[in-house]
């Protein structure tokens, strides 16, 4: 008899503890806890923890990862059992790159990236640059959008919602979220020691919210996944536990409006061939 061998590993340099997997882990075999400091130490990221006696290894996990921290394998071959069986979407990251539009500047702010996944290489004779990205791992903060020259890299936001802090419910002197923001540029403190939030490049991973040690000081919606399809009712479950029953609600209401569109176009296309 022929046994299968599954196996699933978290890159702990990746992961940054944002609890999406525990979120939609149909076995609730994933596990965030927030990691132990001492007293005027920063906040850490949280601990992520997966019980193996409760995996069914689907891949659930690793098809939601904003930051590809899950691989799952079958007989150490690479398989998303749940997006192969497409009962699952996979997170779409729409990144292009025009290389064409950068210089011998652009090696010295490859540095733009928050997460380390670029690479600007110069050619030793021709004095070529090409531009590498980790696509698989981007979380499509667009940071090096705003960094390069103009023109040379095109993101799309992966995911899209809402980050608001309120600081009149802030403890005093809490900066959590700040500490473990993945990405730098998000949340800053301003002169009156308060943080404060710009969404311009937040990938609403939610990070944030699980360090937040005040439930009401901190509120992160989720409201978009852009995913490849998908025609399942798994996903529509895990959408409302990540965002909202309304983001779910709105998502439906797409898609049945995309199917009568093309149901419409179908039946004229026919018509036109019967009266030809």
């Amino acid at each position: 008899m022929h046994a299968k061998r599954y196996s699933l590993t978290l890159n702990k340099n990746k992961c940054v503890g944002c609890g999406m997997c525990m979120q939609i882990c149909p076995r609730e075999a994933i596990e965030v806890t927030l990691t132990p400091r001492t007293e005027g130490e920063e906040a850490k990221t949280p601990t992520v923890t997966i019980n193996k006696e409760k995996c069914i290894y689907c891949g659930i996990c690793e098809a939601i990862c904003p930051f590809a921290a899950v691989t799952t394998r079958i007989d150490r071959e690479h398989v998303v059992p749940v997006v192969k069986s497409e009962s699952f979407p996979k997170l779409v990251r729409e990144i292009t790159v025009d290389e064409t539009k950068c210089g011998l500047e652009c090696t010295e702010i490859e540095e733009a990236c928050p997460l380390d996944l670029i690479k600007v290489n110069v050619g030793t004779n021709d004095d070529k640059v090409t531009v590498e990205i980790d696509k698989d791992s981007c979380p499509c903060c667009r940071v090096c959008v705003t960094k390069f020259p103009e023109g040379t890299i095109s993101v799309k936001q992966m995911l899209e919602g809402n980050l608001r802090i309120d600081n009149e419910k802030c403890p005093e002197g809490c900066h959590d979220c700040l500490d473990v923001c993945p990405i730098s540029s998000v949340i800053y403190l301003t002169e009156d020691g308060k943080v404060h939030v710009n969404e311009t490049n937040c990938v609403y991973c939610g990070t944030c919210r699980i360090v937040c040690p005040e439930e009401e000081a901190l509120e992160l919606t989720r409201t978009r996944f852009n995913h490849t399809d998908v025609h399942s009712g798994a996903w529509n479950k895990a959408l409302e536990k990540l965002a909202s029953t309304k983001a779910m609600t709105k998502e439906l209401k797409t898609k049945s409006g995309k199917r009568l569109a093309q149901n419409i176009e179908k039946r004229c296309i026919t018509e036109v061939e019967d009266y030809a």
